[in-house]
């Protein structure tokens, strides 16, 4: 079967980047549920702000949200979310009604590609069924499934889909070319053994960033007791050749902060504690009390009065530059600090209003309006924040200002000499 028009569902931070990659070489069909972010994408507008106008509309992408226009397509790729519940529990709602649509909708001969972050054994044992059950069809006779997750890092324009390798796996051999002719005509591709071996390949590239990260927030929290700085001392690590260099500070987002529960949820079914993943996810989980405790000390030191001071959280999405705010650990922050009795804003140049009151329950300040402010959190240092004049926010926020700088982005000794007191983690 000759692969030339393809569906990609799901029109996220993942998914168009591949629909755009994607169109340079085949018919490309962009399908997503949310009617307003379609009607956004016709106009070439992104609603996560990733790709301009001008990319958007040279495209000869099909944008809709009807999903009978999957029969047109050799192959459908499915790029939805794998978020966990209250439990801290995989969520598959979004892989289950993503095979119920495709199975619904899709043609004899079909393959289908699943990208999220799963742990092994979703794509076939979970999917499989219900794609079978909705499309009548069964599959390895009538249609083929395969994995290729994604290794899209949202805000960052050097590794972009096209620079970095792509796995690709499927059901069977010809699966496996065909899966691997479509993302090779995009990318540099390895072959996979297995679609399983693909799901934990994936996975496992989380766990393994989560568990440095949380090596070094430990180390941070040991060092900070014994008033060293944590900086200094990954400084001088750096300087041997093997030393890998991880940074401490809040983990968040779609990705890193959740898909570890994936395997370790995977690990309790198959009778096993994964005790050093789940370590590590409790450090970086409760990593927002050490940064609130930092803040505290600092506002006692300077004889503030908690229940009467003010601190603005600059930076509310997960990571700088980027407008998604899913699992950002500003949540956390926020609700500690009012546990306090302190008085909270928000600053985030990226976000609305209604978002930042609907979601973290304050008001988004703007980031020049500073008077009455005791402390200011830089969480995630958004571009746009390079612009405050911090000799006028000096003059602006109260006395003994205080500025906790969780990735060191500003110089210390600057701010210091301008008067205020200084905190990185």
């Amino acid at each position: 079967m000759e692969i030339k028009t393809i569906c990609v569902l799901g029109l996220g931070y993942v998914g168009l980047p591949l629909a755009l990659a994607l169109d340079k070489h085949f018919k490309v069909i962009g399908f997503d549920v949310v009617s307003d972010k379609i009607a956004s994408l016709k106009q070439g507008i992104d609603p996560a702000d990733e790709w301009n106008k001008e990319e958007i509309l040279s495209s000869k992408i099909n944008f809709t949200s009807d999903p009978t226009f999957m029969k047109q397509c050799e192959c459908i790729i499915a790029c939805v979310p794998t978020p966990i519940n209250k439990a801290k529990s995989p969520d598959l709602k979004y892989m289950e009604s993503a095979s119920q649509v495709i199975g619904e909708h899709m043609n004899p001969g079909t393959i289908v590609v699943f990208e999220s972050t799963v742990y092994p054994g979703v794509t076939e044992d979970i999917c499989v069924p219900l794609l079978e059950k909705y499309s009548k069809l069964k599959c390895g006779i009538d249609f083929k499934v395969g994995y290729s997750p994604e290794r899209i890092n949202p805000g960052d324009k050097e590794h972009t889909i096209n620079k970095v390798t792509k796995i690709v796996s499927g059901m069977d051999a010809e699966t496996l070319e065909q899966v691997n002719y479509v993302y090779s005509k995009i990318t540099k591709t390895h072959k996979a053994s297995s679609i399983k071996v693909a799901e934990a390949a994936k996975v496992i590239e989380n766990i393994q960033r989560d568990l440095n990260i949380a090596l070094v927030n430990e180390l941070s929290i040991i060092f900070s007791k014994m008033g060293i700085k944590t900086k200094d001392v990954l400084e001088a690590a750096y300087s041997k050749w093997n030393f890998h260099q991880y940074k401490p500070g809040l983990v968040g987002g779609h990705c890193i902060g959740v898909d570890p529960y994936y395997l370790t949820h995977k690990a309790n079914e198959i009778g096993h504690h994964a005790e050093v993943i789940l370590a590590g996810r409790k450090i970086n989980d409760n990593m927002y009390k050490h940064v609130v405790e930092q803040l505290i000390r600092g506002l006692n030191k300077s004889g503030k009065v908690l229940q009467q001071s003010t601190v603005m959280v600059m930076g509310l999405t997960f990571k700088e530059n980027v407008k998604d705010f899913r699992n950002s650990k500003a949540e956390d922050i926020i609700n500690e600090l009012k546990s306090y009795g302190v008085t909270v804003y928000g600053c985030d140049p990226l976000l609305t209003s209604e978002i930042t009151q609907k979601h973290f329950s304050v008001e988004n300040k703007e980031m020049h309006d500073l008077s009455n402010i005791d402390a200011l959190i830089f969480l995630s240092p958004h571009n746009q924040f390079k612009e405050i004049n911090f000799e006028r926010a000096k003059q602006q926020m109260k006395n003994d200002p205080l500025i906790l700088d969780l990735k060191s982005t500003f110089d210390e000794k600057k701010l210091s000499d301008l008067g205020f007191s200084y905190i990185s983690i």
